[in-house]
């Protein structure tokens, strides 16, 4: 079955709504609009406005609305429209929907999806190409999804609504378009990491759309005597590490590509997990590609400066195995 991976969500979405009467889905659009990235077209007319709810344009609002949902018994689907709209409800994300289970000392759950789309590359300039998903794993209480596949796309919702706590769903607007044959059923699994290329001399850590640069650079790189390796983490909270060290064991070498910035990231923290528990099996300091410490520039050829690419994954990984660009 080829699938789009939008096509691939609003079928998540419509599944998990005719096997589950608790579920909805409620955000900015998307009911008559279809949502601002197409992925609810058509289940307003499917499923009718008390399960495909339009809201106010107040994020801080109906994200609570959705935690209270949640603790009232049902599984809502919350849509924020861009990842930089969710730091308008970062309380009820951070304060709220990821301490509620430890701070009523586990009496009870907040089971609420929130899905968002995040990323740079569509010039939207800086205020709508952040890459925040990273701020997120750094909450306990949560559990932080990015499927970079179809496959992924189609498979996590479902997983993700029978969670007992919060998941935040980032999908990369860039992925939208993307196409590819899947199984019609789907069993995906939200705990992790995923082998995407099996290499043996250098590891390839990422996510996101960045895991599709990563295997354009792989192939580059393969025609010229380098065998490179590249996991997808497609869970950023609660990181498979295991994956990630043994991966490193077996290639002794360790490029992290991270769409968010340098400083503080995501990357950052993969860098220091594999010096803490695998410093002795690395032949050579890690190195990281990540965007531009610079507000995203919306001209075209200064947004694909500044975050990571196929050309600049494959530079790095040629300079740590000191083969010249």
């Amino acid at each position: 079955m080829r699938l789009t991976y939008r096509d691939a969500l609003r079928d998540a979405i419509r599944e998990a709504m005719a096997a589950d009467d608790r579920v909805f889905l409620m955000g900015e659009d998307v009911g008559r609009y279809g949502g601002t990235y197409a992925v609810s077209r058509g289940l307003l007319e499917e499923f009718g406005p008390d399960r495909i709810r339009d809201t106010p344009l107040s994020e801080l609002a109906f994200v609570g609305a959705g935690i209270g949902a949640a603790l009232g018994g049902m599984r809502p689907v919350v849509e924020i429209m861009t990842v930089n709209f969710s730091l308008l409800a970062l309380d009820q994300i951070v304060n709220t929907a990821a301490a509620l289970h430890h701070m009523s000392g586990g009496q009870f759950s907040v089971p609420l999806v929130i899905r968002m789309a995040t990323g740079a590359g569509r010039q939207l300039a800086a205020q709508h190409s952040h890459s925040l998903e990273g701020w997120y794993a750094h909450i306990p209480g949560i559990r932080v999804l990015a499927p970079a596949t179809v496959a992924d796309a189609r498979g996590m919702l479902g997983p993700a609504l029978a969670d007992p706590d919060p998941v935040l769903i980032f999908e990369h607007a860039q992925l939208y378009n993307i196409a590819d044959d899947i199984e019609p059923d789907l069993n995906v699994d939200i705990s992790s990491a995923a082998i995407r290329r099996v290499g043996s001399d250098v590891t390839i850590v990422t996510y996101g759309a960045c895991v599709h640069k990563a295997l354009t650079a792989a192939e580059q790189l393969a025609a010229e005597g380098i065998d490179c390796e590249v996991i997808d983490l497609r869970v950023l909270r609660p990181l498979d590490t295991a994956s990630v060290l043994a991966s490193v064991c077996r290639t002794h070498r360790l490029v992290v590509v991270d769409e968010g910035w340098r400083t503080g990231s995501l990357a950052a923290e993969l860098m220091a997990l594999t010096a803490e528990s695998a410093f002795f099996d690395l032949d050579a300091p890690p190195v990281r590609v990540c965007s531009e410490e610079v507000p995203i520039p919306y001209a075209k050829h200064l947004e694909e400066a500044a975050i990571p690419q196929p050309h600049s994954i494959a530079a790095a990984t040629r300079t740590l195995l000191g083969r010249s660009s």
